[in-house]
């Protein structure tokens, strides 16, 4: 592998590695909210950037 690929697949795996972790408020068993909760957390982690997402809710993601 020459010197351009090996730092972009060391960058992917950095980004892989430190995206937020996402998991339901305890108690909730309502389906929609978590499928509204998991895109959400795609669309922060793409906006922001990993490792940059402040707060995410079923109806919207805040940045730090």
């Amino acid at each position: 592998m020459n010197r351009l690929t090996s730092s972009l697949l060391a960058l992917a795996c950095a980004a892989l590695l430190s995206a937020c972790v996402f998991a339901p408020p305890a108690g909730s068993s309502n389906a929609f909210d978590a499928d509204a909760m998991a895109k959400n957390t795609e669309r922060a982690v793409a906006a922001c950037g990993a490792g940059n997402v402040k707060e995410v809710n079923a109806k919207s993601f805040v940045c730090k």
